[in-house]
């Protein structure tokens, strides 16, 4: 069995790309052939990383960035070059160039869409691409989806229900290595308060003004850190000094890897504080289910957010784009030790029972089989 999962950049830096990469390694593991096609996003150069004997990065050189999709003519041709090798190509949706690729490649093996997300604010991209995004579902075979909700809203994929498969997203254990410095920085930044910690780009679906203001009404023994960066970083300082919150709301930029467990550790609650359905299922919740903590996130309709985070479970929903409620739910949590305790558990619980790597590998595998023994009967 050899597979090749096509999509977005390398490296990590966002929810799709992270999800191709623990397919390839958790595939990897079991000795399975399994590939990363994409770009290099850190260089207009192309770069192939031989992570272990089963698993090759190919992360390709782009000529520009429109949107968000990286236009990459190396990358057809470098999966021309190399398709013949694999039996199933998982492709992965929403990105344009990964799917302009294999219409492009010749492959003629067994397709799998793995459908992320619809995309949602770039309509003109759409217009132009949606021709393209139909001849990939009706050339998959599955497609497949992170979460029911979302496979039963997505107005593009109810013609297809008949290829509809759910395969929740999984991460792998965590690390809980602590960083001194990080932890030092993080406690002075706190200052003896309670934490509320938040991770992504800011950018504008993530939500971060409505958390920035629903600290106004936070306890003064709450403070709000958020991590990550993104060309709306300078609106949001902004925003954080005209309510006068520069001791409560610290904008820390880019978290990296190895300190990212130090964060999650040190947090007493995380939140999610996105607004729109391009927040399809909310990788980042996961994580910190793992670390054990309780969650506050957001009710996005058609968006699987509120089903990972499950009401009273491993956390409390809120309305979007509502400051007042995230704060009541973030103080109600904070505020009551025995609440925050029994959600905390859940959430671990529930990251255990259902998104883990390997719940999320075995899933795919049935899938994978199911296709390699049609093909075998096809040969015949």
């Amino acid at each position: 069995m050899k597979i090749l999962h096509i999509g977005k950049f390398y490296p990590v830096y966002g929810g799709v790309e992270k999800v191709m990469y623990d397919f390839c390694d958790g595939l990897s593991r079991m000795g399975i052939r399994s590939d990363f096609l994409g770009v290099n996003a850190d260089a207009t150069t192309t770069n192939i990383v031989k992570v272990n004997e089963y698993f090759t990065v190919y992360a390709m050189s782009y000529i520009k960035k429109v949107a968000s999709t990286y236009l990459s003519t190396s990358m057809i041709s470098q999966l021309k070059k190399i398709h013949r090798q694999y039996d199933i190509v998982h492709i992965h949706h929403p990105d344009p160039m990964a799917c302009l690729a294999l219409y492009l490649s010749g492959f003629k093996g067994k397709v799998i869409c793995h459908w992320h997300s619809d995309i949602v604010r770039q309509k003109t991209i759409l217009k132009f691409y949606k021709p393209l995004q139909t001849w990939m579902l009706k050339r998959a075979s599955f497609v497949v989806g992170t979460s029911p909700v979302y496979l039963e809203y997505s107005p593009y994929l109810q013609p297809y229900k008949e290829k509809l498969r759910l395969v929740p997203i999984g991460i792998p254990p965590v690390v809980k290595s602590l960083n001194p410095v990080a932890v030092q920085k993080i406690a002075a930044m706190a200052n003896g308060r309670k934490m509320v910690f938040s991770l992504g780009r800011l950018i504008y679906y993530k939500g971060y003004q409505y958390l920035i203001d629903a600290a106004k009404y936070l306890t003064d023994d709450i403070c709000v850190i958020v991590g990550g960066k993104g060309p709306l970083k300078e609106e949001f300082e902004q925003r954080i000094a005209a309510n006068g919150l520069q001791d409560k709301v610290f904008l820390v930029g880019r978290v990296e890897d190895e300190d990212l467990s130090s964060y999650f550790s040190s947090c007493d609650l995380f939140c999610l504080p996105s607004t729109e359905r391009s927040e399809a299922f909310g990788i980042v919740q996961v994580e910190a289910m793992a670390y054990g903590k309780p969650l506050v996130a957001t009710r996005i309709e058609g968006s699987g957010v509120s089903w990972v985070n499950e009401e009273n479970v491993s956390g409390l929903n809120v309305e979007i784009e509502n400051a007042q409620d995230l704060a009541d739910k973030i103080n109600a949590i904070l505020g009551d030790e025995a609440l925050a305790k029994r959600l905390g558990d859940g959430a671990l619980m529930r990251y255990e029972m259902s998104f883990t790597q390997e719940k999320m590998v075995d899933s795919i595998l049935p899938l994978y089989q199911q296709l390699l023994k049609e093909d075998i009967h096809n040969k015949k």
